[in-house]
């Protein structure tokens, strides 16, 4: 059960929390491949379908582990694997990034996400905790968030309890105090609750299962139901 009259501050996941991932990197990875099309042929031939790419990046995730906490970096050597190995210039890697980067920030959010920021933001500090590139200037969201925090610009990733403390510093709160919210069970709940923090599992598929010992504070399928339960006294 939530402790409500402890929370400080509010922790948010952002990929697959306020919108759908996978939707959004087709959208980008078809705005690189065309962009690729115009400026680097043999790569866009031979890397024609988004399986392959995906494939070339888990090839890279395998030979540079040091960049698995910084998703810009992992994608831009992927993209300069890809032209090396077709035989294009690899310094288009650079702008062909940034237009991958670009479409990436290009997201659609879940229909319960603004109306849920506009009233956690009323109430709390929220601070944008992820793994991933996301940058919530780019996507509109900045305005609801003191602070916006990833692995990229920490050199560590969730689960790592670093992280989650480091949210809770932004916003001047121990981890105790910080209410964290995200959608993966492992990275999110299980890390947070590594840390000190209270937890939201937002499991927006009603069937999923949860699989570890450790418990989430609470479950919900939206944002919207997050609210209501915090919308006792505080």
């Amino acid at each position: 059960m939530l402790q409500v009259e402890k929370i400080k501050a509010i922790s948010l996941d952002l990929d697959d929390t306020l919108w759908p991932i996978w939707p959004t990197i087709e959208r980008a990875e078809l705005a690189l491949h065309s962009w690729l099309s115009r400026h680097a042929a043999a790569t866009a031939a031979m890397f024609s379908s988004s399986a392959a790419l995906r494939a070339l990046r888990l090839d890279m995730e395998r030979a540079r582990p040091d960049l698995l906490h910084d998703m810009s970096a992992l994608r831009r050597e992927s993209i300069r694997l890809a032209l090396t190995r077709a035989g294009d210039a690899p310094h288009l890697a650079e702008p062909a990034f940034e237009v991958f980067f670009t479409a990436r920030q290009d997201v659609e959010l879940y229909e319960d996400v603004l109306p849920a920021l506009q009233q956690l933001a009323r109430r709390y500090p929220l601070v944008a905790v992820s793994n991933g590139n996301a940058d919530v200037q780019r996507v509109g969201l900045g305005g609801y968030f003191k602070a916006a925090l990833s692995a990229h610009s920490l050199g560590v990733a969730k689960p790592d309890p670093r992280i989650f403390e480091a949210a809770a510093d932004a916003v001047g709160v121990q981890a105790h105090e910080v209410l964290h919210v995200g959608d993966d069970a492992a990275l999110d709940v299980l890390g947070a609750l590594d840390a000190g923090m209270q937890t939201v599992w937002v499991s927006r598929a009603p069937d999923a299962a949860w699989a570890h010992g450790q418990q989430p504070h609470l479950r919900v399928a939206n944002l919207a139901e997050l609210c209501a339960a915090l919308r006792s006294p505080r």
